[in-house]
């Protein structure tokens, strides 16, 4: 079997290695830019789900190179992007063991979408997530009560983070 690599090429990239089975199906903020304060408050993470490829022809604007001024045909990906509703909003205090999460605050609405990643099985459920949290609104207390909450967030939390979810089409 000398000079097995002329004749039994290997088969697939290195660049998929291990071949297994993705953790989730959908994908997940993992990382957020640093923070800076002097700007404005903004959302730092976009949901994006991989719908595809396919090619573009593009004219190279790179000075020196030999493409420059030239049409090119590149591989593109297609990310689809649905409409995101924010749901809850979380604030977190920075520790020296990193970021701890103080409180987080949901909304009165929440779409049956939403609710059903909340339970294994929806069918057999009896679908009464939340049901007593938004009946907080509707009292004097309890609206008292999470206005109080947002009022610790605003005023302890170094980071505040939204809970958001897209909407099916």
């Amino acid at each position: 079997m000398s000079h097995r690599k002329f004749e039994h090429p290997r088969h697939g990239s290195l660049g998929f290695l291990p071949r297994k089975r993705a953790s989730r199906h959908r994908g997940k903020a993992k990382s957020f830019p640093k923070d800076d304060s002097t700007k404005p408050c903004r959302l730092t993470a976009f949901l994006g789900y991989k719908a595809g490829m396919t090619h573009i022809v593009r004219e190279v604007e790179k000075p020196g190179s030999k493409l420059h001024k030239k049409e090119t045909c590149e591989a593109v990906t297609i990310i689809e992007t649905p409409p995101m509703v924010v749901v809850g909003v979380v604030g977190y205090l920075k520790t020296p063991g990193g970021l701890r999460s103080l409180s987080t605050v949901w909304a009165q609405h929440l779409s049956e979408e939403v609710k059903r990643r909340f339970y294994k099985n929806w069918c057999k459920s009896k679908k009464k997530a939340f049901t007593k949290y938004s009946k907080k609104y509707e009292s004097g207390d309890g609206k008292k009560d999470i206005q109080a909450q947002l009022e610790k967030l605003k005023k302890y939390c170094t980071v505040i983070r939204v809970l958001a979810h897209t909407q099916p089409i």
